[in-house]
C-alpha cells in the first residue's frame, strides 16, 4: 500500500487542470508581481532588460511543470510531493527576484540565492520527469539532453553573480541562450503530450495570471489617495484595456491554437506545443508585463498630487513600456496566427506599428489620457475584427486550417 500511494499516474486524453496546479500557480502570481516591481524600481532600459531576463527564468520554470502536468497526474503519488517541494523553493525564487542581479547587504547573497533556488526547481522537475519516464527510453533521452543544457546555464548564472558589473547581464543572456537553444535545437522528438486540452488550458491560465498583474498594477499605482473622477475614469479605462487584451487572445487565438494542437498527432503535436505555447507565449506574457509596468507608472503619476499635476505627461521608459508592451502583445498574437493558420493578422501588426510610431507624440499628452488612448485602440481593433468582412476572412482562414 505505501508503494502504491507513491506511484506515478500517466495522464490520459481527458486529463484536465488539477487544483494542485492552480495552487502551484499562486507562486507565479507573486513572482510576476515581483518582476514588475523590479522593473519599476530600476526604471531604465537596463532595468527593464534585467526584468525581462528574470521573466525568462520564471517562464522556463513554469513551462517545465506545465509539460510535466500533461504527462502525469501531478496530484497523485510522489508527484504531489514534488510539486509541493518545487512550490516552496519557487517561492524563495520569487522572494529573491528584486535581488536577482543586485545584492542587498544585511542578508543572504540575493543573486546566489536566486540562482541556487532556480537550479533546485529545475532539477526537481527533471527528477520527477525521469520518474515518469522510467519505462520510456525516448523520453528519458530528451530529459538528459535538457540536463545537458541546464547545467552549463546554471554555471554561467553563478559566475555572473561572482563577476558582477556589466558582464553580469551578458552572462545572464548567454546562460538563458544556452538553455533555451538547447531545448529548441534538441527538437520535439521524445516529448509526450497526452492531453492537448489540459496543456492549452494551462497556458490560458498563465495568460489570465499575467493580465491579473495589469489589474493589480492599477490598484498599486492608485494607492491610498482619494478617488477623484479623473482617477476613477482612468481606472475604468485600464480595466477595459485588460478586458480588450483578454478578448484578443481568448475570442479566437486560444481556440485556434488548441484545435491545431488537438488535431495534430505524435511529433507534429509536440512541435505545435513547443512553437505555439512554450516559445510564442513568452513574448505574449512579456508584453502583458510591460503593459502592467506602464499602467503602474501612469497611475502613480495621476495619484501623486505633490509632484505631478493631471496635465503632466508620462515620459521615457514608462511610456514605451505601455505602448511597446501592447505592440509586443499584438505581434505575438499575430505570430500565433501565422504559426497555426499560415497567415498574419495584418490589422494587429498595423496597430502595433501605429502605437510605436505615435509614442513620441504621446510624450506631450497628459498621462490621464493614456489609458483612454490605448484602451480605445484595442477596442477599435476588436470592433473592426467583428465586422462582417473581418469575420469572413477569419472563417476562410479557419476553413483552410481544418
Amino acid at each position: 500500500m505505501p508503494t502504491r500511494r507513491l506511484h506515478l499516474v500517466r495522464a490520459d486524453e481527458g486529463h484536465r487542470v488539477t487544483t494542485i496546479e492552480l495552487f502551484f500557480d499562486l507562486v507565479f502570481v507573486y513572482a510576476i508581481t515581483q518582476t514588475t516591481e523590479l522593473m519599476a524600481g530600476h526604471l531604465s532600459l537596463l532595468g527593464v532588460g534585467e526584468g525581462l531576463l528574470v521573466l525568462m527564468v520564471l517562464w522556463w520554470c513554469w513551462c517545465s511543470y506545465a509539460w510535466l502536468g500533461t504527462t502525469i497526474h501531478v496530484d497523485h503519488g510522489i508527484a504531489r510531493l514534488a510539486m509541493f517541494g518545487a512550490m516552496a523553493v519557487m517561492f524563495l525564487v520569487a522572494l529573491a527576484v528584486p535581488q536577482a542581479l543586485t545584492n542587498e547587504p544585511g542578508g543572504l547573497d540575493g543573486p546566489l540565492l536566486f540562482v541556487a533556488c532556480y537550479g533546485v526547481v529545475r532539477l526537481l522537475h527533471i527528477v520527477a520527469y525521469l520518474g515518469a519516464a522510467r519505462h520510456d527510453t525516448e523520453l528519458r533521452g530528451v530529459l538528459l539532453r535538457m540536463l545537458r543544457g541546464l547545467l552549463p546555464s546554471l554555471a554561467l548564472l553563478a559566475i555572473a553573480d561572482v563577476v558582477g558589473g556589466p558582464w553580469q547581464v551578458v552572462l545572464w543572456v548567454a546562460a538563458l541562450a544556452v538553455d533555451y537553444l538547447n531545448v529548441y535545437l534538441s527538437g520535439p522528438a521524445g516529448w509526450r503530450l497526452h492531453s492537448p486540452a489540459h496543456f492549452a488550458e494551462r497556458f490560458g491560465l498563465i495568460v489570465i495570471i499575467a493580465l491579473g498583474e495589469s489589474i493589480v498594477a492599477i490598484g498599486i499605482g492608485i494607492g491610498h489617495v482619494p478617488i477623484t473622477w479623473l482617477v476613477a475614469g482612468s481606472a475604468i479605462c485600464g480595466i477595459a484595456l485588460a478586458a480588450g487584451m483578454w478578448w484578443t487572445y481568448f475570442d479566437v487565438v486560444s481556440h485556434v491554437a488548441e484545435r491545431k494542437l488537438a488535431r495534430a498527432e505524435g511529433l507534429a503535436r509536440t512541435k505545435v506545443a513547443t512553437d505555439s505555447y512554450t516559445y510564442l507565449h513568452l513574448p505574449l506574457i512579456a508584453g502583458i508585463v510591460l503593459v502592467a509596468l506602464g499602467l503602474k507608472k501612469t497611475f502613480l503619476t495621476l495619484s501623486d498630487g505633490v509632484h505631478h499635476s493631471p496635465a503632466d505627461a508620462l515620459h521615457g521608459v514608462a511610456l514605451w513600456a505601455l505602448t511597446g508592451g501592447l505592440a509586443l502583445y499584438l505581434v505575438a498574437l499575430s505570430s500565433l496566427r501565422r504559426r497555426n493558420l499560415g497567415s498574419w493578422n495584418r490589422q494587429r501588426l498595423v496597430l502595433a506599428v501605429v502605437l510605436l510610431a505615435l509614442t513620441p507624440l504621446l510624450e506631450h499628452v497628459p498621462a490621464a489620457l493614456l489609458p483612454l488612448i490605448v484602451m480605445a485602440s484595442v477596442l477599435l481593433l476588436i470592433a473592426f475584427e467583428r465586422t462582417a468582412l473581418a469575420r469572413r476572412v477569419t472563417r476562410a482562414a479557419l476553413a483552410d486550417s481544418a
